[in-house]
């Protein structure tokens, strides 16, 4: 060990663990900074109509490498780095990714969400532009519709629903090897996000502790879940724990003083932050604590008294971020996916009046900063029961989530008419898992079992032990000394998130697909203060004497904790983790486009074929393609209209193709042939229990060439 003046008296590691520090903490923000400039880049292509492989990928790839020069430029090492903990934690991520990479599913029909964004992705990959043009049929016709399950019908063409972000992100794997490509990108993101997930356990708890936080993490459902298909926590998550994985490297460069103090990686954790609007609208909610938290730093540096506390330099550099990455998340809302959000307005508006509010809280705070600092510390002298209460507060809100289910059932009346398919969807699921009907049922009263499940009730326990620890020990004044400063806003995002998660999921409450809503912030979230529960645990009852004794007993301790962290939620996956979803769809899709002629126009005569493959042979097959309009209370539409339809697109020159589901549907109209028949398995729908299993799901379509 020797000093250096680099490091202005710290002591150096020896090189080697450093430079395994050094990987860990590089590996652990890559991911975030390579997504943000492939992000930052692409949406203005997007709206422009240019997103295309080479001038994305120049872009993109410049907008990347900026920022990793700038985010990894005299990186920190994490604290106490080990060379077997780096291993460790890239051998979890290796095998999250490769384990979820062999079985992971093929949602391309459109039935849920997965499907859409895959859809989605396959048009930006393919075309570059939106919206996506509807086609000539002969001219407008009343009984035409072009809108289906996933996409809306506008002035200007069919726009998709949901944000932008992560179909742009699963467009490279289909310009890198079509739709399997596409299909791959999930568990690659899967792998990234273990890594993510452990550099902010490294930094908060240990470097040491990081394989246990990467490995708790990799096993729950959920994780294993949305890693293996096209969803858009992921990405979230990624953006939101590399973006405090860069501001945590931002103090530790203030604090060390070190060129560039920072500020860098203080601007690019709030650019991650704010576009993570751009993958999700929901990450509104997650980043307003981030607001207060800038906020709070900027008005750090207008108290006297604090100025010596360095992290309020950072504020400006983080609000700056924020802002800029918000304004590419509203953007991407507001010209893409508009309807979409209008279709949120119900709880998009109320979160917007919430965010209004913390602005004009913040500003107000920041302007009156020495007022309030000077009539707070008056108010506080002696308050001696504020930590505990804070510590006591954190605990009686689990407990209260854990007693909801006696005392509350949450439901809802269909009144919309998205209201009533949910409520229909609701009652065929009670039917299939076996119990009473009641369509108004929610089940969010639920919200926390679900965490039992998928995380356990050990990480459960310790997660709130170590939230009230942590909670009592910054509102006791160790916010000022600095001490466990790098858990103030980590801490605020994770309660915040988890408090309105599980009060209001907000999702149709059939699992796994309803445990999606618990993965950008929830189970890492409480995964990460479990772990440093432990190690709160184990260092206290080291000091006891029987521990203190014999080291091997507190060893013996750490590991039976260790199992408790990983075991519970390892066996709530076990039923499903080795059973791949949705196979053959891929295949199934390719057949489809096959069969029908290559100057066709479709016509989807039939319901449930309507909803799911309109998008799909728009898309994929690369054909126009419409339903035929249908009378409520019935799946298909009058002969009539079929006909009328039939001999415009003639006119046009195109051969006519309709589409069903079954050949009867298809009689009137000439000879039917079967161009799909699949037999997969789905995931399952389960209620009120984990779920332990998978479903069979037949799809059949059959189509005809309407005769003269």
């Amino acid at each position: 060990m020797h000093r250096s003046g680099h490091s202005r008296g710290r002591t150096r590691l020896p090189s080697e663990q450093e430079a395994a520090g050094r990987t860990l903490a590089a590996v652990s923000v890559v991911p975030a900074l390579a997504l943000s400039g492939w992000l930052l880049a692409g949406l203005p292509l997007l709206l422009l109509g240019w997103f295309r492989p080479l001038p994305t990928a120049l872009l993109g790839g410049a907008a990347t490498l900026l920022l990793c020069a700038a985010g990894l430029r005299r990186l920190p090492a994490t604290a106490t780095p080990h060379r077997w903990a780096t291993a460790a934690t890239l051998a979890v991520a290796l095998g999250s990714g490769v384990f979820n990479g062999l079985l992971h599913g093929e949602q391309l029909i459109v039935r849920r969400d997965p499907s859409t964004y895959a859809q989605y992705a396959v048009w930006l990959a393919r075309h570059g532009a939106l919206p996506i043009p509807v086609g000539d049929f002969g001219g407008p016709d009343p009984a035409l519709r072009f809108d289906s399950m996933g996409v809306y019908m506008t002035g200007d063409g069919i726009v998709p629903q949901f944000m932008a972000g992560p179909p742009m992100t699963y467009a490279i794997g289909h310009w890198l090897g079509g739709v399997p490509g596409l299909l791959l990108v999930s568990p690659v993101l899967g792998a990234l996000a273990v890594l993510t997930v452990a550099g902010t356990a490294a930094r908060l708890t240990g470097a040491r502790w990081a394989p246990l936080a990467a490995l708790v993490f990799a096993v729950s459902l959920p994780i294993i879940y949305t890693s293996r298909t096209t969803f858009s926590e992921i990405p979230s998550l990624i953006l939101l724990f590399g973006a405090m994985n860069l501001l945590l490297d931002a103090r530790a460069r203030l604090r060390a003083a070190l060129p560039g103090a920072g500020f860098p990686s203080a601007a690019l954790a709030g650019l991650s932050f704010g576009l993570a609007l751009l993958v999700r609208i929901d990450g509104l909610r997650d980043v307003l604590p981030v607001l207060a938290f800038a906020g709070a730093l900027v008005a750090l540096r207008r108290i006297p008294r604090a100025r010596p506390f360095p992290e309020g330099r950072l504020g400006v550099p983080l609000l700056t971020g924020l802002v800029v990455g918000g304004l590419w998340g509203f953007t991407g809302g507001y010209v893409l996916a508009r309807p979409y959000l209008e279709y949120l307005s119900g709880s998009l508006m109320p979160l917007l009046a919430i965010c209004a509010v913390v602005v004009a809280l913040t500003v107000a705070g920041t302007a009156l900063a020495p007022w309030i600092v000077v009539r707070a510390r008056g108010l506080l002298t002696g308050a001696g029961w504020l930590p505990n209460a804070a510590a006591a507060l954190v605990v009686l809100v689990m407990a209260g989530f854990a007693v909801r289910p006696w005392v509350q059932t949450v439901r809802r009346d269909a009144v919309t008419p998205e209201d009533r398919l949910t409520a229909d969807f609701i009652e065929k699921t009670q039917v299939a898992n076996g119990l009473a009907k009641d369509m108004s049922r929610l089940y969010y009263e639920h919200s926390l079992d679900w965490v039992f499940w998928y995380v356990g009730i050990p990480a459960v326990v310790l997660a709130t032990v170590a939230a009230a620890v942590l909670a009592r020990r910054l509102t006791r004044g160790g916010l000022m000394k600095g001490e466990e400063f790098g858990w103030l806003l980590p801490l605020a995002v994770i309660g915040w998130t988890t408090v309105t998660t599980l009060w209001r999921p907000a999702i149709t409450p059939d699992h796994p697909f309803a445990s999606r809503r618990l993965v950008p912030i929830v189970i890492p979230g409480l995964v990460l203060l479990a772990v440093w529960g432990l190690r709160w645990l184990s260092r206290r009852l080291a000091r006891t004497r029987w521990f203190a004794a014999r080291r091997g007993r507190s060893r013996a301790a750490v590991a039976a904790g260790a199992l408790l962290l990983a075991v519970p939620p390892a066996i709530t996956s076990i039923g499903t983790a080795f059973t791949p979803v949705n196979r053959g769809e891929a295949a199934a899709v390719a057949g489809l486009c096959r069969a029908i002629p290559a100057n066709a126009s479709v016509l989807i005569a039939e319901r449930v074929t309507g909803d799911r493959f309109t998008q799909v042979v728009r898309g994929q097959c690369g054909l126009p393609t419409a339903r035929v309009v249908y009378p409520r209370g019935f799946d298909v539409p009058p002969r009539a209209d079929v006909l009328r339809l039939v001999e415009a697109v003639r006119r046009t020159g195109r051969v006519p193709v309709l589409l069903a589901a079954e050949p009867e549907q298809l009689m009137a109209y000439g000879p039917a042939t079967r161009v799909m028949s699949l037999h997969t398995r789905q995931d399952e729908r389960s209620l009120v229990d984990p779920p332990n299993g998978t479903w069979s799901l037949t799809i059949d379509v059959w189509m005809t060439v309407p005769t003269q």
